[in-house]
């Protein structure tokens, strides 16, 4: 049974137990039997923490452990709350960025295309694709420029 996601599993439950004081502290708060946290710190043990134990826990010493063990087995990753106005600003920034290099992009389609002096079919239905990725892009800038203008834009560095 035991494979490499159940080691890491192992190890948060371990790490999560010491940060909350030990085994007998870890019992208490979770409301279990210290030979039951007993066996969730022991490597050799198949049993696994009951999640509400994993949430007590995880709020008892503020750090989740095993939730970003249990989102990095799942291909995901943790991320801390920020605000709306962060969110917002990046967006733009990103958002602005894309729409550069789609244009970009599109010239340069454009100006392969013409560079004979004729225009293939399948020349002028590469410009649409290209045409249609900026407007895609454009679109979403509109909604980030939007979302920033709700929240407030701040540029780190900027002018004072």
């Amino acid at each position: 049974m035991p494979t490499g996601w159940f080691y890491r599993l192992k190890a948060a439950q371990r790490d999560l137990i010491t940060r909350c004081g030990g085994i007998k502290r870890s019992a208490e708060i979770a409301s279990l039997s210290q030979s039951q946290m007993g066996r969730f710190n022991n490597d050799g043990d198949p049993e696994l923490m009951p999640l509400p134990a994993v949430l007590m826990l995880e709020h008892e010493c503020a750090a989740p452990l095993v939730t970003a063990i249990m989102a990095e087995l799942n291909g995901r990753r943790l991320a801390d709350n920020v605000d709306a106005a962060e969110l917002a600003n990046a967006s733009i920034m990103a958002s602005h960025a894309e729409v550069v290099v789609q244009a970009g992009e599109l010239m340069a389609k454009g100006a392969m295309a013409f560079a004979d002096g004729r225009l293939t079919p399948s020349e002028a239905m590469g410009i649409d694709r290209q045409a249609a990725s900026l407007e895609r892009a454009i679109s979403d800038l509109r909604h980030a420029a939007a979302n920033a203008r709700a929240h407030g834009l701040s540029v780190v560095g900027g002018a004072k």
